[in-house]
């Protein structure tokens, strides 16, 4: 089954130079009383002006990827790490039972545009944790690359079954979804920026997704696009009262 998300579902928000668009992706599926859908709790698609500080706040029991396509970041958190986000540098918090974490987006890096994502962990009350990767390269053309997830293969660890690949795709070429790292997948497939055809009978264009289940679709990109992945299971064990990954309703 494929399950088209439009630009329409989701919620924006602007203060200042920070604009998010906020995807629940439960909310296509309100029949499960779940903003979010199993473990992917939330995906924030963000655009942020240089010079903006996002000050020190705290996050619980979230499982937080930022992935950028462009702009620099500086990070610092109560763990003790600081480090600069890249579209070449990526970062997962695993905030566990309490974290706090600030970013300031550096004028050298221009506008940020970039995804922050919030996964739900297996349970509650986890030892926090920061892990950073430098990627080979900024774009993985038109084949599959894993950035994040449960298991050995993937650089970037997260605590339940949830695994993201990313991929540009060039005009005209096709690709399928990867093997699933595990039975009972669902995969979302979002589109950061360009247009798709899905089986040529579905159209997606930036910041919109369709949820696969249980099918194969053939993506053919219409202009370059780049994508990213999102792997769950329809019984993934998690923890749903995340700060900001957790259960809206």
């Amino acid at each position: 089954m494929l399950t088209k998300i439009e630009n329409t579902i989701k919620y924006g928000k602007q203060h200042g130079g920070f604009g998010i668009q906020i995807l629940y992706p439960g909310l296509i599926r309100p029949e499960l009383d779940d903003t979010g859908f199993s473990t992917i709790g939330r995906i924030d698609h963000a655009r942020i002006t240089p010079g903006t500080l996002i000050p020190m706040h705290p996050h619980r029991n979230d499982e937080i990827i930022t992935y950028l396509r462009s702009g620099k970041v500086k990070h610092l958190d109560s763990e003790k790490h600081t480090d600069t986000i890249s579209n070449r540098r990526l970062m997962v918090m695993n905030a566990g039972v309490n974290f706090y974490h600030e970013e300031k987006v550096l004028e050298e890096g221009g506008v940020l545009e970039g995804l922050q994502i919030f996964i739900r962990p297996e349970t509650a009350g986890l030892v926090p944790q920061v892990q950073f990767y430098q990627l080979p390269e900024t774009y993985s053309d038109n084949h599959w690359r894993k950035m994040a997830g449960k298991g050995d293969d993937y650089p970037l660890q997260i605590r339940s079954n949830t695994w993201l690949m990313d991929l540009r795709l060039e005009k005209d070429a096709e690709i399928t979804l990867p093997e699933a790292p595990s039975e009972n997948a669902v995969f979302l497939f979002y589109v950061f920026n360009g247009k798709i055809s899905v089986n040529e009978t579905m159209a997606l264009v930036t910041g919109e997704s369709v949820l696969v289940e249980m099918e194969n679709p053939t993506f053919r990109a219409t202009e370059t696009t780049d994508i990213v992945l999102f792997i769950t299971q329809t019984n993934a064990v998690h923890f749903d009262g995340g700060m900001y990954s957790g259960n809206l309703h």
